[in-house]
């Protein structure tokens, strides 16, 4: 099969890097140093992005990467990268940091785009490698009709989904409630008892996942579909669980992981429902900041596995899953495990893997689902106002499909993410579960 290979503009720059090691280096933390070793597979393609559409007129490059000086430069971590002194194969990879931030190395402008390939042209920049010598981040302004997109993508090591929609805030929010940077990890943490880190780590030792059909091995090509949601089409599918007894209602993530399990039953790529294997189940990233820790920036996440049931009916495959995410409290579940993770011995083994709840078999879990509500308000650059996100996540081992929701303002989006062979589930399942979320608000 012939894989298309990304477009001459995306060559890396053949300037010195502006990275030193003059400072000194430091341990990757746990969940850092992970993302950090799944690059060494190539279908991995490690990288983490976030899409902006805006409507209005594109600034100029050069006051993009004036603004960019002066409001990211505070923000260590992207001055960040791999250090290249790991004298042996099994070290612990270590952060350097360099002196200087130039946004000009990071902060570039992309061919115009029409609306009509946005989506190609997207995957091709998302797909492409980022420069090895330099702070693993990219801002790319990219005009289209009407008004232009910028893609923020950054090696997932270094930045997760929650990190990046902060930095694009702290370019563009010019009111004065962000509270500057602060480093080191979440100072909140607890670390639970022996007997529930056992437990933990007993619980992620079982399959709980069943491997779907397009299960297998990943290309580093990316293929993506957008679908934008509009807000009343969300509100009115989480309103149909109201009845006379209760008023409330279920929450967008549920909304969005019973549309995919709808998706992918009338899709029919769910799976053979044998009894001796376990259903299909979503790995849910869920963010572990405190309010205090909103913009410490780094990866401070933990997953939750949520099961996807395959009911027939919309509305009960929606009450499932919101009864489930109510009674498991994923938020407590993912705190516990992020402190678990972060209190573990600085080795890498595939036994320190398993037990760190980041196995990447399809039977630990079938599908990556990420839905994300920005709260972020009104963000604009001049006259332009920025309309919608999207969420492009990295493809694991074995997992050659996933997908994203971002809720912003008044639009939710859903991003289908494929490598290049499988290429042809992307844009069904993107329309499919819209199709689910107009099902469940009629």
């Amino acid at each position: 099969m012939t894989r298309p290979a990304p477009p001459s503009h995306l060559a890396t720059s053949s300037t010195a890097p502006e990275h030193t090691t003059s400072r000194p280096s430091t341990a990757m933390p746990p969940l850092d140093a992970w993302m950090h070793r799944q690059q060494s597979s190539g279908g991995s393609n490690m990288t983490a992005a976030l899409l902006a559409w805006f409507e209005g007129p594109p600034p100029a490059l050069s006051a993009l990467r004036s603004m960019a000086q002066y409001r990211l430069a505070p923000y260590e971590r992207l001055r960040q990268m791999p250090s290249a002194a790991e004298p042996v194969e099994d070290s612990w990879p270590l952060w350097s940091t360099g002196p200087h931030f130039e946004a000009a190395h990071h902060i570039v402008e992309s061919p115009g785009a029409a609306t009509t390939e946005l989506e190609e042209d997207i995957a091709a920049l998302f797909s492409a490698p980022l420069d090895p010598r330099r702070p693993p981040w990219q801002l790319h302004l990219i005009p289209t009709t009407g008004g232009f997109v910028l893609l923020f993508r950054a090696h997932h090591a270094l930045l997760d989904g929650r990190s990046i929609a902060t930095l694009l805030r702290a370019l563009f929010d010019e009111t004065a409630g962000l509270r500057p940077p602060r480093a080191g990890g979440p100072a909140t943490a607890e670390t639970p008892s022996r007997a529930r880190q056992l437990s933990w780590i007993l619980g992620d030792l079982l399959p709980k996942g069943r491997p779907l059909p397009f299960h297998g091995p990943v290309d580093p090509y990316r293929v993506l579909s957008f679908r934008q949601v509009p807000r009343e089409e969300l509100d009115a599918a989480r309103a149909s669980l109201r009845s006379a007894a209760s008023a409330e209602r279920a929450s967008t993530n549920a909304v969005f992981l019973a549309a995919t399990a709808g998706a992918l039953r009338t899709l029919g790529v769910a799976g053979r429902p044998l009894p001796a294997l376990p259903g299909i189940c979503a790995l849910v990233p869920v963010d572990v900041r405190t309010s205090e820790e909103s913009q410490l920036l780094g990866n401070h996440y933990a997953t939750v596995r949520v099961p996807l049931p395959q009911l027939g009916d919309a509305r009960e495959r929606l009450a499932a899953v919101d009864s489930f995410i109510r009674r498991a409290a994923i938020g407590a579940r993912a705190r516990a495990q992020a402190a678990v993770v972060s209190s573990r011995p600085r080795k890498v083994t595939p036994l320190s893997n398993a037990a760190g709840r980041y196995v990447d078999s399809p039977r630990y879990f079938s599908l990556l689902c990420s839905s994300v509500s920005t709260h972020a308000g009104e963000l604009t650059i001049g006259s332009a106002r920025l309309t919608a996100m999207a969420a492009i996540p990295p493809l694991g081992p074995g997992h050659p499909l996933a997908v994203t929701a971002i809720h912003h303002g008044s639009t939710s989006v859903v991003t289908a993410v494929t490598d290049h062979s499988h290429r042809d589930l992307a844009q069904p399942l993107a329309e499919r579960i819209h199709d689910e979320i107009r099902i469940l608000a009629g």
